[in-house]
């Protein structure tokens, strides 16, 4: 068994943070629309447990992948798998890496026990592991509402060319959260319109702001901060104007850039 699954990153369109709940937890608003900035993941039969590795070093022993296979576990029965996951999301930059990383091997497991997981255990196991995770099991562009539970499939749109830039600072969603708290602001209905925003940009670190200007100054046709932040996007109808955009950021002085294209629902389902 060798198989190789796509984990595409993912940009928010639109993203409204309600208040606290009783729970102490934020209802949202958003539409996600997933982008070919991906990792990629090897899963192979493994001997004795299940292995996990990264190609890049800091990646905590418990993470969303290892988060996943436990409660897979639960129920079915997997073999030992060894997975090796190549790293091109950077984290702490709000497009979903970790949550796309474990809603792989939720799409994958299927394949690998010859057997269909009911859709609601797979959509109750994506929820236990985090927000994002059950739009990665359903991928191109989708609403959001809740607690990133209650997902309305959209039509896919033609393809448009995004530049992702990411500051050298990264963001705690969790902290992003505790800032918005000290703050007042009414909680934003969807748009009725293709228009871009972020509730996080009220408290995003002024190197994801100011990048957020060079992508207007560069060309884009508009420009947002992604999830918690720390990384930033700008949309561009052609892949000329990112190309260009992206020379011109990295000439003044941004850190990391990177072209992409957004996913129609079956690109971003597909495999490797």
């Amino acid at each position: 068994m060798l198989l190789r699954v796509r984990c595409p990153a993912k940009v928010n369109l639109f993203l409204a943070v309600g208040p606290k709940d009783h729970r102490n937890y934020h209802p949202l608003r958003t539409i996600y629309q997933a982008i070919d900035l991906s990792d990629s993941m090897t899963i192979a039969e493994g001997s004795g447990k299940h292995e996990v590795v990264f190609n890049e070093p800091g990646i905590p022993a418990n993470n969303t992948v290892t988060k996943a296979l436990r409660l897979l576990s639960e129920v079915i029965s997997l073999p030992p798998l060894r997975i090796e996951i190549e790293k091109k999301i950077p984290p702490e930059s709000g497009l979903g890496g970790g949550s796309s990383n474990a809603a792989a091997i939720l799409r994958a497991a299927q394949r690998i026990v010859g057997a269909e997981i009911p859709a609601g255990e797979l959509k109750g196991i994506a929820e236990a592991i985090g927000m994002d995770v059950p739009f990665f099991l359903l991928g191109g562009r989708a609403k959001a509402e809740g607690y990133g539970q209650i997902l309305t499939a959209l039509p896919d749109t033609e393809s448009e060319w995004i530049l992702v830039a990411r500051p050298e600072v990264g963001c705690s969603t969790p902290a992003a959260y505790r800032r918005l708290d000290e703050l007042q602001y009414v909680w934003r209905e969807f748009p009725e319109s293709d228009e871009l925003y972020n509730d996080f940009e009220r408290v995003a670190p002024c190197e994801s702001m100011d990048l957020v200007e060079m992508l207007l100054s560069a060309g884009a046709r508009d420009a947002a901060l992604s999830g918690s932040g720390s990384a930033v996007f700008g949309r561009f109808h052609w892949r000329g104007e990112a190309d260009a955009a992206k020379v011109k950021l990295m000439s003044n002085g941004a850190q990391s850039a990177w072209l992409a294209r957004t996913l129609s629902r079956s690109e971003s389902l597909g495999a490797v």
